[in-house]
């Protein structure tokens, strides 16, 4: 398998996958946005979809989207909407457990949900929401799956980044965020401590890439650029304002999801496994996910936080 630095890399293939046709296929976040582009997208190359959904409403309407979607291209194997609050680690491990036993293989799983608030929260768990959200789910979640995973072997983890973490920095002195953000309302804090977060996500996949050299499991990561969705409006008028004057500015939902849905399908990706992609291109790392030892350090800090 290829290099996980994310800086170089060949035109790369796993020589054992070969699409995303009558497989398996686990989406977090799936209910809007690029979530649910992708997974319309890959049910109409033929996969099977579970939609990972916050509510039952919402997740039902996604499906039929998806349902739609498969069956215009001959494929009428409906989409499932499995629910869980990913904030909550018993929610995540609820999630696993039922996907471990329903589904006999799981090829693709996607780690898409993700989240930005304006003021700093706790979780049931203990841990600062955002962090919570956008990095421990998805590294628990993994985890929990990863024996799934291996045993679906070829398959492949993709987790949306973003280019928010470019500047940042994983916060191992700060990790609730009560020194740098405190109880203060601010959009500025909550937008930094969203990038600290997606930089965790690309140093989490770069590790897991090395944990599961020799597997048949690939990880990936991938910024979708500024996209026009929900995001962000659930913190009150003034965000939902700020991101009505960019959305003339932003990409489609489907043009976001087209990277993701790339990494999850394509049987070869220009680039290392543990790669970091925008635009189905490999992307440049950040200087914060080549500090040395960051990868092994940030594993060992989120499996003390998940108690894993």
């Amino acid at each position: 398998m290829g290099s996980t630095d994310g800086q170089t890399g060949q035109a790369w293939a796993s020589q054992a996958w070969a699409g995303v046709t009558g497989k398996q296929v686990v989406i977090t976040g799936a209910t809007r946005g690029i979530g649910l582009e992708a997974a319309k997208a890959l049910a109409g190359m033929g996969a099977r979809v579970a939609l990972v959904a916050r509510n039952m409403a919402r997740g039902e309407a996604a499906a039929a989207a998806v349902d739609g979607a498969g069956q215009a291209q001959g494929h009428p194997r409906a989409a499932e909407v499995l629910v869980a609050d990913l904030s909550s680690q018993a929610g995540v491990r609820s999630l696993a457990a039922t996907v471990a036993q329903r589904y006999p293989a799981v090829h693709v799983l996607v780690n898409n949900a993700g989240a930005v608030f304006s003021r700093r929260r706790m979780t049931v768990d203990g841990l600062e929401m955002t962090w919570a959200l956008n990095h421990v789910a998805p590294w628990l979640l993994t985890n929990l799956l990863l024996d799934k995973l291996k045993a679906s072997a070829p398959a492949r983890v993709v987790t949306t980044g973003s280019e928010a973490g470019v500047r940042s920095h994983i916060p191992f002195d700060d990790l609730d965020a009560a020194l740098s953000w405190g109880d203060r309302r601010s959009m500025a804090k909550g937008f930094s401590r969203y990038g600290q977060t997606k930089l965790a996500n690309l140093v989490f996949t770069q590790e897991l890439a090395r944990r599961l050299e020799g597997t048949g499991v690939e990880a990936f990561c991938f910024h979708p650029g500024l996209v026009a969705t929900g995001f962000n409006k659930n913190n009150g008028t003034l965000a939902a304002l700020g991101m009505a004057l960019v959305r003339p500015f932003a990409r489609s939902p489907e043009r976001g999801a087209q990277t993701l849905v790339w990494l999850a399908s394509s049987t070869q990706v220009n680039g290392p496994n543990g790669g970091y992609f925008f635009d189905r291109k490999l992307h440049p790392v950040p200087q914060g996910a080549r500090v040395e030892g960051v990868g092994r350090r940030l594993w060992e800090v989120t499996a003390a936080q998940a108690g894993l």
